[in-house]
């Protein structure tokens, strides 16, 4: 597949800014520059690095590159002899709100050598939550990947298919990357090949609508209801909302505390084995503590309030599965967070602010998502198969459903035969085996997440296999 690489000269990268300067097309009158955001005035520095350590055990000798590009680091791995011709760009995800820019390698870094990939993968010239940056950028490695590898003195031909995976954050940079929106709009566009979105953000803005409501639901209940927003003192408040709902915090709640779980249950993907679990996960909550009390501008990415929760129902009362005069009441008076119109509009100089995954994919996609992860939630692939069923697109979409709590604790194992499943089915294989995500009995059953599962640990796991090994001897076995 060849690509169109926009960057003149070699190495240089077209920036927002310069686009914008130049009026980004061919009509002659000026355009009135974008609006400022903090993420705009945010200084940052890429780690410095010419190379990084071998794959150990690996009999595939590879040239492995580092450096900086646009404003990102860069690792580059290529086999030395028998490389397949096609690369893989992996996406990494959120890595928080500091000034330095860090990049990892895949966890199916293995069976790509071992396979005769290529793979990238870029820190993103930005940190906080921009996936506007992380498309760009890995964008911007994958149309340089030929002119890299010439300039440290190999000559390669530009990979026939790309195909890209990530996990997180990097899940929806994934999965907006192959976005009919993203090749329209994005400087810097790559028609992917396939794509293995993992512990995605699949549901984009949605994912912030599901911390407002768990905000709101918690103040609630604790005596301590919203009743304007911003909430300006709610770190102040946090004590309070906690010592309210736990008896022991953040892994057990007490009755009122037990409401909140419920509804979460529901705003998270519905009953399904391991939501008991993952909301007793002390990372779970801790990183969800984390994420709210936010303004709504997702920490300065966006100038206006995206969050919206007057779509949101609370089901409160887990005395049955029927809503019942106590969750009509609930709802009738919690507080409604309404988003500023257009807040993550369209712009002129590229993609939106934060990228959409509306669905919008001609390409396969497998993905696969924990069933316990509360902080990104099994929600994100309900949102997601009905955006491809609206639009139609379904038939490129697999989904699969993992059994464990943590968030992105997939084994090597797991994440590696979803993406050689999802490159057979590119290669003009049948379309491969998932799960149903929507069907309340299907995805409430206690075998549910079974067929996919792939418990043996291995040191290419990101978690240790000794400590997995301990986290699964407490999970519920597949009946």
């Amino acid at each position: 597949m060849k690509q169109k690489n926009i960057f003149r000269p070699a190495l240089a990268v077209i920036s927002l800014a310069s686009l914008v300067a130049c009026g980004g097309s061919d009509d002659a009158r000026p355009i009135v520059p974008e609006e400022t955001r903090p993420q705009d005035t945010r200084v940052y520095t890429p780690v410095a690095e010419t190379t990084f350590a071998a794959l150990p055990g690996t009999a595939v000798d590879t040239d492995r590159w580092a450096g900086t590009l646009g404003g990102a680091a860069y690792r580059i791995e290529i086999p030395k002899t028998g490389w397949n011709g096609k690369l893989v760009m992996w996406a990494h995800g959120y890595r928080g709100t500091g000034a330095s820019l860090t990049v990892d390698t895949p966890i199916m870094r293995r069976y790509l050598l071992d396979n005769g990939y290529a793979w990238a993968a870029s820190s993103y010239s930005k940190n906080y939550y921009d996936v506007r940056a992380g498309v760009e950028d890995t964008n911007a490695l994958a149309l340089n990947f030929a002119t890299i590898a010439a300039a440290k003195g190999r000559t390669v031909a530009a990979p026939s298919k790309i195909f890209i995976t990530g996990i997180s954050m990097g899940g929806h940079i994934t999965a907006a990357a192959i976005e009919a929106e993203a090749q329209a709009t994005a400087i810097n566009k790559v028609n992917y090949a396939g794509a293995v979105p993992m512990c995605g953000v699949l549901g984009d803005t949605e994912l912030f609508n599901y911390f407002a409501g768990y905000q709101v639901v918690a103040q609630q209940l604790a005596g301590v209801p919203i009743t304007t927003f911003p909430v300006t003192n709610f770190a102040a408040l946090a004590p309070t909302i906690q010592s309210a709902l736990w008896s022991s915090f953040p892994t057990q709640t007490n009755a009122q505390g037990d409401k909140l779980k419920n509804a979460m249950r529901d705003l998270s993907g519905g009953a399904r084995p391991f939501y008991a679990e993952g909301w007793a996960n002390a990372s779970n909550q801790n990183n969800i503590w984390s994420s709210l009390g936010g303004d709504g501008t997702i920490n300065g990415i966006l100038t206006q309030n995206v969050l919206d929760t007057t779509q949101l129902f609370y089901k409160v009362d887990a005395s049955s599965a029927s809503i019942t005069p106590t969750d009509t009441a609930f709802n009738a008076s919690a507080f409604k967070i309404t988003p500023t119109p257009d807040a993550n509009r369209l712009r002129r100089d590229g993609l939106r602010w934060i990228p959409v995954t509306s669905g919008n994919f001609s390409v396969p996609v497998v993905t696969l998502h924990t069933l316990g992860d509360l902080f990104v939630p099994f929600k994100m692939e309900q949102v997601y198969y009905d955006r491809a069923k609206a639009k139609g697109t379904d038939k490129w979409l697999v989904q699969r459903a993992i059994r464990d709590v943590g968030h992105c604790a997939f084994t090597a194992a797991e994440a590696t035969t979803a993406f050689d499943d999802m490159v057979k089915w590119e290669a003009g294989g049948a379309k491969p085996a998932g799960d149903d995500v929507k069907t309340a009995a299907t995805v409430g059953a206690a075998s549910y997440g079974c067929a996919f599962t792939r418990n043996t640990p291995s040191t290419e796991d990101y978690t240790a296999p000794a400590v997995r090994a301990g986290y699964q001897a407490n999970y519920p076995a597949c009946p």
